[in-house]
């Protein structure tokens, strides 16, 4: 009965073997490169044309934190921008400081009024977005705006590299999550 039981045992183990041999070997995770160089000076982007913002959303990567601005309008038309690291928001153009979440406060300057030029009117307010649980965000708020500005401010957890692009009607800003 101990033949039988180490027979059976090896051919359990050989067959396992040949099991193993058919299943496609799965690769580890590599680790994410998440070095940058893009520096915490201020961006700035310049347009001939006001472009109405429709819509702001956020997102998370691994590298990163990410702010997208919807505007109107065509793509080929630039969004015009300045990013900047600022030690207190002011808003525009009050100056009253805002407070705001967050080791350090990037302000953000859009070439986009928060009305339509034609009638006065207001346009309809945009979206609040959430950042809690991000890796670098810490609070968003629009502040204000004059003169066919729309001024934001994004709270991060400190002084971080950051970007500022356009791609068709999105002007996207992202924060690293370290230097």
């Amino acid at each position: 009965m101990r033949r039988i039981g180490t027979a059976l045992a090896a051919m359990m183990l050989a067959g396992g073997g040949l099991l193993a041999g058919t299943v496609p070997a799965v690769a580890a995770p590599t680790a994410v490169d998440c070095a940058v160089a893009w520096g915490s000076v201020d961006k700035t982007g310049d347009s001939v044309a006001s472009r109405r913002l429709a819509d702001v959303r956020t997102g998370q990567h691994d590298c990163f934190d990410r702010l997208v601005f919807d505007a109107q309008g065509t793509a080929a038309d630039p969004i015009g921008y300045t990013v900047r690291y600022v030690d207190v928001l002011h808003q525009d153009p009050s100056d009253v400081v805002v407070p705001i979440k967050g080791g350090a406060i990037l302000e953000i300057s859009l070439f986009s009024p928060r009305y339509d030029p034609a009638t006065g009117q207001p346009y309809p307010s945009l979206p609040s977005v959430n950042v809690t649980g991000y890796r670098t965000f810490r609070e968003f708020k629009f502040t204000g705006g004059s003169e066919g500005y729309t001024q934001a401010g994004l709270g991060v957890r400190a002084r971080l590299p950051f970007r500022v692009f356009q791609t068709a009607n999105h002007l996207v800003v992202d924060v690293a999550h370290t230097w």
